[in-house]
């Protein structure tokens, strides 16, 4: 089942007719055109969608990080208003780790073993946190990191 952050996005790019697509063309689809965020809310949506790593950045636009074609829209889709609320704890931390992990391997094309595996020895090594080394992993395969900087640095202080 997919999650209704994954449908929203599903029924952009379906809409659209296009493999990728602005920042700017995702948010004013989703406030503008549709109606269903404010555009605050829809630019907060699509940082979320990054920072889930439902989105990757190409360039200047975006791209969806899972097969669009397989997401099931419902007849009549309109989302919830609380669609980007994110969890808190533990497993928020686990899964910023897990995102990173599956935003490299889509941008690299490796398995997300072999990605956690070079993540789990660098953190080793280099005595880093998950998180961190996830961002180190994730910069030399060339992935815009700049969309994690705030949320891994929001879990590196509250460990304190």
């Amino acid at each position: 089942m997919n999650s209704e952050a994954e449908i929203v996005i599903a029924f952009l790019f379906n809409r659209s007719g296009k493999t990728t697509l602005t920042e700017a063309e995702l948010y004013l689809s989703l406030s503008m055109e549709l109606g269903w965020l404010s555009t605050k809310e829809a630019q907060e949506f699509v940082k979320y969608a990054l920072t889930q790593g439902l989105l990757v950045r190409k360039n200047e636009e975006m791209a969806p990080s899972f097969p669009i074609e397989k997401t099931t829209i419902p007849l009549g889709f309109t989302p919830s208003k609380n669609l980007f609320c994110q969890q808190t704890g533990t497993q928020e931390k686990e899964d910023i780790t897990k995102r990173i992990i599956t935003v490299i391997c889509s941008h690299t094309h490796q398995s997300f073993n072999d990605i956690q595996d070079e993540i789990t020895k660098e953190q080793k090594e280099k005595n880093l946190l998950p998180e961190v080394a996830a961002l180190y992993v994730a910069r030399r395969y060339h992935v815009d990191i700049t969309d994690w900087f705030n949320d891994v640095e929001q879990h590196v202080f509250q460990r304190k």
